[in-house]
């Protein structure tokens, strides 16, 4: 018996839950966007209202007032989103155990072992769930139904907003087939351009692809993609973990990056960018218990965007941010002079080559003791954990006056999860 999934995608989410929270601003064109004085304002999401003008995601806030002069612009509140995607999984809760976030606002459902229990009737459950969450939270969510995961990720993207679209093994032909090759989950601009040099424009005609031409062109992933065309994708939907607040997934590495709110021409300022970045990568792998082998740094300049990337192994896996801190310093003042003649435009700190601690770790004979700094670290973690981040800070993150309120482990992006998890 085939499975039964849906993928539950809320619309506008950001704008959405800003216009649910203020009333005022339903049916008013809004985008949720950076700090324009902290040179982050580009659009994040644009409500439906200001994506009639011709508004698009990720365009800088000065072209879309362009197109709408009486944009309404809000900052966003990221613990409100969460706060809201959590209600909307509490939902999709309700109807079965298999729930497996794709990010926050979208996520995976497999009803096959519960749709009796709500009529048998996939449709009928898809109905009640979208008007739930939008009688409760106030917003409204896409629902593709299909017997795998890609075909439901497509039917929750065919048509938008608050609809609901079944893909069955009768109309996949006519509805995925005939549309574009880049409406498929992980065909991206490059993978596009590769399969129209090839006259492979449509995702059936990826599906026909030729074993030849997908080993030759795109290796392993060729034929992943030729599955998902096919609707032949048996990924199970992994179970939610409430307590968790995600799915059981690989994690190869933690990053952060920052635009600075200016351009950084001095010492000062890129240390402190530096240790701020280095504190939220190295606080979320103490979190999960793991320890870096690998740090590495990415930069890129202010004069031309244009940028590199360059890494270090540690001496030993550790998570202690001055661990963490002085490897990405190290490397960027060797490639930087820091001056006003080089300024640096945006940072980025990436732990990697992860590993677990060792339950004993062997001391060196030729070496002082080193302070444990590690344990020092987890002593404020539990402080921030009770009183925010920003009750305890580094004198060296004071550095840069601009920065001093930047809270960038809890004001991240929170980024989709991968599809290619354990």
């Amino acid at each position: 018996m085939d499975r039964v999934i849906l993928h539950s995608d809320m619309n506008s989410f950001y704008a959405s839950v800003e216009q649910a929270e203020q009333p005022d601003l339903r049916g008013k064109p809004v985008v949720v966007a950076g700090k324009e004085e902290l040179r982050h304002g580009i659009v994040l999401t644009k409500s439906i209202e200001a994506k009639r003008y011709g508004i698009k995601t990720a365009e800088a806030l000065w072209e879309a007032r362009a197109k709408c002069p009486n944009l309404i612009v809000l900052p966003p509140r990221y613990k409100l989103y969460r706060r809201y995607s959590e209600m909307a999984r509490a939902i999709y809760y309700q109807y079965t155990d298999l729930v497996e976030p794709f990010g926050l606002d979208e996520c995976w459902l497999d009803i096959t072992g519960s749709l009796h229990l709500h009529g048998g009737d996939a449709l009928v459950v898809a109905r009640e769930i979208s008007e739930r969450v939008k009688a409760e939270l106030g917003c409204t969510v896409s629902i593709g139904v299909s017997w795998n995961k890609i075909f439901a990720k497509f039917g929750s993207d065919y048509k938008k907003p608050d609809a609901i679209t079944p893909i069955t093994r009768d109309n996949y032909r006519d509805i995925v087939w005939t549309a574009p090759v880049r409406e498929l989950l992980y065909v991206g601009p490059a993978t596009e351009r590769k399969l129209h040099a090839r006259a492979i424009r449509t995702i059936g005609e990826l599906a026909a692809a030729p074993d030849s031409y997908l080993q030759r062109r795109f290796g392993k992933i060729g034929f992943v993609l030729r599955t998902f065309a096919r609707g032949e994708d048996t990924t199970p939907v992994k179970p939610y973990d409430p307590t968790a607040r995600d799915v059981d997934r690989i994690v190869k590495s933690y990053g952060n990056g920052l635009t600075a709110p200016h351009s950084i021409t001095c010492a000062g300022d890129a240390k402190a960018l530096i240790w701020i970045l280095s504190e939220s990568v190295a606080q979320r792998m103490r979190e999960d218990g793991v320890r870096a082998r690998t740090i590495s740094i990415g930069v890129r300049n202010d004069t031309d965007l244009s940028g590199y990337g360059c890494q270090v192994k540690l001496p030993k896996p550790s998570a202690a941010t001055r661990h963490v801190a002085q490897a990405a310093w190290a490397m960027l003042v060797a490639h930087e002079p820091l001056d006003e003649a080089h300024p640096i435009r945006a940072l980025h700190v990436r732990a990697s080559d992860l590993v677990e601690p060792a339950p004993f770790e062997q001391l060196s004979l030729l070496e002082s003791p080193e302070p444990a700094w590690e344990q020092l670290d987890c002593c404020i973690d539990d402080l921030r954990r009770r009183f925010g981040n920003t009750c305890i800070v580094r004198g060296v993150e004071l550095l840069d006056d601009s920065l001093r309120s930047l809270d960038i482990k809890d004001e991240n992006t929170v980024h989709p999860v991968g599809y290619f998890h354990r």
